[in-house]
């Protein structure tokens, strides 16, 4: 076990893919001998050099449409998008070229690119570098989407994410960057190097997981909002109430049943993510477990999230986003019931 923050989990994940199979590469805005805006690729360049981590002009369409083409040539590309609102211009590239190729070429070609996303609030950014775009994608058909919360996941699941034949979309909550944990190097090594290690992998980055078992409510979260939903827990469980924590880490697909699952043993569902609440993930998985769980719920389904508007100022931003206060809310309405 070694004690690594989530910025650095990242950083080991990835050199030990590129360790692994030489055909792994990194692209990006300043990913060099900069080591990246969030010193997420520190160290790379100077061990692995330009060939295999480059430095790319601030063309994020061009970006990505040159990984998609060398894909296509065996390689594996990494990319980082430098701030999640920068990922725009490549919107085109993602949704009509990497997410339908595989199903447009009959299952000939595959294209195991992931794309790494610093998203989501709490750093008291300009505009353009708060953002959570994660709906738009999911509602994509061909692409994954997943967001580790803890440095043991974010160093399990980069490495699950390369080895896979698919395309992913890598969100990493900037905030979290600099928590600090243990984390267990070995066990995803030792997935990995199984005869189905890439299978494997694929199937494991589309489970969500219980981060703390309850049985009066639960509560979902992924990403930058499962460290509030455990502290929601915390001041909750000193008035008597006993919450139990889902993390998705995948967000496409979603894991409803192990949601599913947790809504029939507690019978009420609070979900909490940065982005707007309308049209969000949230309302997905709202309308699954209400499809799935009906008759063991005692009241509707709640979420807490962004409000319809562009993200605010710094200045605002903790105006904006979900916090203590509005979570616990949500919990006591459907504890009224």
């Amino acid at each position: 076990m070694t004690a690594m923050t989530m910025a650095g989990a990242i950083n080991r994940g990835m050199r030990a893919a590129m360790e692994r199979d030489p055909k792994v590469l990194l692209m990006g805005e300043d990913i060099g001998q900069l080591g990246g805006v969030f010193r997420v690729t520190d160290g790379l360049w100077k061990d692995f050099g330009p060939d295999r981590v480059m430095d790319t002009p601030l063309a994020e369409s061009g970006i990505v449409g040159t990984a998609i083409g060398m894909a296509m040539r065996g390689y594996r590309p990494v990319i980082e998008i430098q701030f999640d609102g920068f990922i725009f211009p490549a919107f085109d590239q993602i949704t009509t070229q990497l997410a339908k190729m595989h199903y447009r070429s009959r299952g000939l070609i595959n294209l195991p690119v992931v794309i790494r996303v610093p998203f989501a609030g709490h750093i008291g950014a300009v505009e353009h570098h708060s953002e959570s775009p994660e709906a738009l994608f999911a509602h994509t058909p061909g692409l994954r989407i997943v967001s580790p919360a803890t440095p043991q996941d974010a160093y399990d699941m980069i490495q699950q994410a390369i080895a896979s034949p698919d395309p992913y979309l890598f969100f990493e909550p900037k905030a979290r960057y600099w928590d600090k944990a243990e984390v267990d190097e070995a066990r995803v090594a030792t997935q990995l190097s199984g005869e189905h290690g890439a299978s494997a992998a694929t199937a494991e980055l589309s489970r969500g997981r219980v981060a703390r078992e309850g049985k009066d409510v639960t509560l979902v979260a992924y990403g930058p909002t499962v460290r509030l939903a455990m502290q929601v827990a915390d001041v909750a469980a000193s008035e008597g109430r006993s919450i139990e924590v889902v993390d998705l880490r995948s967000i496409s697909p979603l894991d409803s049943a192990t949601v599913v699952r947790s809504a029939k043993r507690t019978g009420r569902v609070v979900i909490v993510h940065e982005a707007p609440t309308a049209f969000g993930t949230g309302a997905e998985l709202a309308a699954r477990v209400m499809e799935q769980a009906f008759f063991h719920l005692h009241a509707p389904v709640l979420r807490v999230g962004g409000f319809s508007t562009p993200y605010p100022g710094s200045k605002f931003e903790h105006d904006y986003l979900p916090n203590l206060d509005r979570v616990l809310d949500a919990v006591d309405r459907v504890m009224t019931h």
